[in-house]
């Protein structure tokens, strides 16, 4: 894989199917690895149960896009980071900026967050950068797997 690998951070996403959808656009993107941190659902539970609703909408992508099950975000961002992969965090804030005007100058970690509450401002803190996606419609914001879809196929 090049140099600009991309890793996806799914943070407390609550839909089983959102998080198949993101497989199956990050298997069609070509993501290196998803990690699924806080209550996010993972393909297998720890009884080593397939989870049905994510293999509906993910059709097998979890079987071709590695993936790793993490509780604490923290650890994470911070293990990424010192390994040097750029953490950026996407989501409506201040300080983010337009992700089309975000360069990937080496491999990243993009973090997605929950489906109305998004990432917390703690979760902020601990990416390098924020961008958002511009709104020019009556809604504030895209379902997470659309806005993954928008950002990942940007920068592969």
């Amino acid at each position: 894989m090049s140099n600009k690998s991309i890793y996806l951070i799914l943070h407390n996403i609550r839909s089983a199917h959102n998080v198949g959808s993101i497989f199956r656009t990050a298997d069609a993107a070509g993501v290196e690895k998803i990690y699924l941190t806080g209550y996010t659902p993972r393909p297998v539970d720890k009884f080593g149960r397939v989870n049905q609703k994510m293999a509906k909408t993910s059709l097998g992508a979890e079987q071709s896009v590695g993936w790793q099950g993490q509780v604490k975000l923290s650890d994470l961002t911070k293990r990424l980071q010192d390994e040097g992969r750029e953490v950026v965090a996407v989501e409506q804030s201040r300080e983010a900026v337009d992700y089309k005007k975000y360069q990937l100058e080496k491999k990243t970690a993009f973090i997605f967050g929950h489906e109305v509450r998004g990432l917390s401002n703690s979760v902020l803190k601990q990416a390098d950068r924020v961008i958002y996606i511009p709104q020019h419609g009556y809604k504030e914001s895209l379902n997470v797997s659309v806005a993954a879809g928008v950002v990942v196929f940007r920068y592969v």
